[in-house]
């Protein structure tokens, strides 16, 4: 395990990288997904940062190649950039299927203790995880979990936003790892792999009125339909 060389107010300090550059870099890889355009001010908003604090950081990373930036334009993460956020991820998830499968902890449960365990700096420590797990695909919520070279396994769920009336589709993951979220769908006996029946749409708000596991009926919000992943 590389050996921590100093700690200061930003995080502590491995080698080449700070705990703090990393969440950064897992704020970016996260945005990626969703916005056609990365911009400092929405990196703010997310990580709930100051913006002259932000702009900092950007440059730091920009200097180390993990992000292309230049001022007024977009940010992009760089080859660099994504392979070091996957295995942040990589790291974060094992971690919390190991909370789950082996410790027994809720799904619910697993999110911010993982946050703090990702910093980590041993590949051994984590590749041991993936050995005892067995090398899983994906981790308690659904999301996939990748390789040792920073790869991702094939992932084709859609939002249950985005399904039709009339069908019956299987609960593959979350994307609200909020402990709340997890838990009132704790109270619905909903788990991955529970299945979705969607009776009816409404058009005014989208909401959907569901049969989970062909028993409980229920009337989903946009928002929950939109943080629920099925196949």
């Amino acid at each position: 395990m590389k050996s921590i060389i100093y700690i200061r107010e930003t995080g502590y300090f491995y080698g080449m990288i700070t705990l703090t550059e990393e969440n950064y870099l897992k704020a970016l890889h996260r945005l990626s997904q969703t916005e056609e355009a990365i911009t400092v001010k929405r990196i703010a908003l997310l990580l709930d940062i100051k913006m002259p604090t932000v702009n900092s950081m950007v440059n730091n990373l920009a200097e180390k190649k993990f992000i292309k930036y230049e001022k007024y334009k977009a940010i992009e993460l760089t080859e660099k950039g994504k392979k070091q956020a996957l295995l942040i991820l990589r790291k974060h998830r094992l971690t919390e299927l190991f909370l789950k499968d082996v410790m027994g902890l809720g799904w619910e449960e697993v999110h911010d203790i993982a946050e703090q365990i990702e910093h980590l700096q041993s590949d051994l420590f984590f590749n041991r995880i993936d050995e005892m797990l067995g090398y899983p695909k994906f981790d308690p919520h659904g999301e996939p979990i990748p390789d040792a070279n920073g790869k991702l396994p094939q992932y084709k769920a859609i939002a249950l936003s985005n399904c039709q009336i009339g069908k019956k589709y299987k609960l593959s993951g979350v994307l609200n790892h909020d402990a709340s979220f997890l838990t009132y769908l704790n109270s619905l006996g909903l788990s991955l792999g529970s299945a979705i029946e969607i009776m009816a749409i409404q058009e005014f708000d989208k909401s959907m009125a569901v049969q989970l596991n062909g028993k409980t009926k229920t009337v989903f919000s946009s928002t929950i339909c939109q943080n629920l992943l099925v196949i």
